[in-house]
């Protein structure tokens, strides 16, 4: 069950001040994030940019990685996926913040769909808070941990694939449980991220690390 480092941007370990961690959705691998580095390298200094493959191949595609099986789509079946890679991928931030000498406090977690549902997962479990959490067109599978950091939610109000109402249970979760939430809806925009969340997402960087 190895995570592993495959795309990595921004200042190097021992020079950076700051870490994004970039989890990627069903099918993908860290190439597919890793581009919007250079659109928020400047939310604060010397970020690094970290974004691995997930440590299963896909088994819904020839081509890719997955963090969970969505092969069984019962809300039981996927916490039972989450949960057990949520150890191996708290473990391995752990290694990553060593290398670069960080803490959490120094460290966001950003996801996209799968990776958002892993990093909201993962992100409110940790033993101190991490900086912030960006959760893109994902979902909570499961009630948030107690570990409260800020937490930007992003979600189309089209999209086919997460459906938008998974937004709206999220961040009724969140609110519920006294979280610092930023909900950000999107009109017209199907399961992907956009200007405008790109925008946000440099917003909350600067806010959590600047």
């Amino acid at each position: 069950m190895a995570i592993e480092t495959t795309q990595v941007s921004g200042a190097p370990a021992g020079q950076a001040k700051s870490l994004v961690i970039m989890l990627h959705g069903l099918g993908a691998n860290g190439l597919d994030l890793i581009g919007l580095a250079p659109y928020w390298a400047g939310a604060a200094d010397d970020m690094a940019f970290v974004a691995p493959d997930a440590p299963f191949p896909c088994d819904m595609a020839a081509v890719g990685f997955q963090w969970f099986s969505l092969a069984d789509r019962d809300p039981q079946a996927i916490l039972k996926g989450v949960d057990h890679i949520a150890p191996a991928l708290s473990e391995w931030i752990d290694s990553l913040q060593k290398e670069y000498g960080l803490g959490d406090a120094q460290t966001v977690l950003m996801g996209f769909s799968q990776g958002a549902m892993m990093s909201l997962y993962v992100g409110t479990r940790r033993s101190t808070p991490v900086a912030g959490i960006m959760a893109y067109s994902g979902a909570l599978v499961a009630e948030p941990g107690n570990t409260k950091p800020p937490i930007l939610l992003v979600h189309g109000r089209v999209d086919p694939v997460v459906p938008f109402a998974a937004f709206e249970t999220a961040k009724e979760a969140l609110d519920r449980a006294a979280f610092d939430v930023t909900p950000l809806a999107i009109d017209d925009l199907p399961h992907g991220i956009d200007q405008t969340g790109v925008e946000e997402g440099g917003r909350f960087l600067t806010r959590v690390l600047g």
